[in-house]
Formats: C-alpha cells, structure tokens, sequence
C-alpha cells in the first residue's frame, strides 16, 4: 500500500481483543491520526443520546424504537397530542438516520487525511475507498474477559455480560446494513489472532503488511 498518498485502515476487533490499543500503537507508528471515539462522540453531539444510548440503539432489531421511545419518552394518547414535533423526534433518533450521520463522519474523516479507524463498521462504509487495509483483531474469549475486567474494574459475571452485549449489537448492526457477518474473513485483508503475541508485535506484524501490500 502507498503510504506516500492518503491511506486508511480500518481496524474492526472484538471487545477485550486489544484491538484499540493496537491501533493507536499502529496510528502512532505511521504518524497519522487515530479515530475511534470521534466518531461516537459527534453523534453524542448530534442526537443529544449517551454513548451507550447510541450503541444500543445500533445494535437493536426493528422493535428498538418503540421500546426506546416508552423509555424516554412517552407518547401522547392521542395525535393530537403527538404533534408534528413527536413526529419529529422519531425521526431524529431512528437507527438509519445514526447510520447515515456515521457513514457520513466516517467518509469526511478518510478525505481530509491517512488515519487508523478503530471500530465505527469502517471496513463495509469505507468499501472502495482507495489505498484502504481492512483488519479483523479477534481473541480467546478467557483472554477478553480479563482483559475487560481490568478495563472497566468489573468481575468475570459483569465482563461476560459486556463482552455478549457488545457481541450481539455490533453483529446485528453489521448484518443489517452490510448484509455479511463481521466475522467473515473475507470482510478483510488480514485476520489477526492477537493472544499469541504482543501488542507491539501484532503492530509490527501489521506494518510489514502493509509494506508489502501492492
């Protein structure tokens, strides 16, 4: 790959896999910049929605809305009530409009420059975007869980639960709008089982393919 002309690579990795801190090793590497809380934090901005709000809302089926809305807020009994502004609100907070804000972020963010993209479904909103590596950093789940447990302070039951719950939204979020599975290989240039090596090694392990990628 030609890292002499603007470049990107995605890096989709499993929660607990390592797969974040390998890319900012990896940005810092190659001297760009390392996006992946950008992204999430200008929907924040956007829909005025928590991080975890966001996340659940992309990792949803198609009831997501009607539970989302009785949650925060509760429709009117009658249309009179609702208004055009509750039409309005659901609007705003569907699951396609977060997705179009996203894929939009994500593609302004590749045009002005080379960058690492940890996360973000990258690898299917990028597609055909040129000089782009796509990588997969996947882990033994034992490893992910201590991994997360020293993360976020939890105990291995509270872990399990995260590492399931992040499993099962980004799935979902992946097969509806890429209609593939994020843990197909073939999504991807390069597979990396990150267990068996170091951190720093699955960096260098990755730049020596891009050197070597036409």
């Amino acid at each position: 790959m030609n890292t002499d002309q603007r470049f990107v690579v995605t890096i989709a990795r499993e929660l607990g896999s390592g797969g974040r801190t390998i890319g900012r090793k990896l940005a810092a590497r190659l001297g760009v910049r390392y996006s992946d809380k950008d992204l999430i934090n200008t929907l924040v901005k956007e829909f005025n929605l928590s991080v975890g709000e966001i996340e659940r809302i992309k990792g949803r089926r198609s009831n997501w809305l009607t539970d989302f809305l009785e949650r925060i807020a509760p429709l009117p009994t009658t249309d009179t009530q609702l208004g055009a502004h509750g039409d309005e609100f659901v609007r705003a907070v569907t699951s396609d409009t977060l997705y179009e804000a996203e894929c939009a972020v994500l593609k302004d963010l590749a045009k002005e420059e080379s960058l690492v993209i940890a996360g973000r479904s990258a690898f299917f909103i990028l597609d055909g975007f040129p000089n782009k590596i796509d990588i997969l950093i996947v882990s033994e789940m034992k490893n992910r869980i201590a991994r997360v447990m020293e993360r976020y302070g939890v105990d291995e039951k509270t872990a399990v639960a995260k590492i399931k719950e992040a499993d099962a939204q980004r799935e979902n979020f992946v097969k509806h709008y890429a209609k593939v599975s994020r843990y197909d290989a073939r999504n991807y240039d390069m597979t990396l089982y990150a267990d068996e090596i170091s951190e720093d090694d699955a960096v260098e392990l990755i730049l020596r393919y891009i050197q070597m990628k036409p």
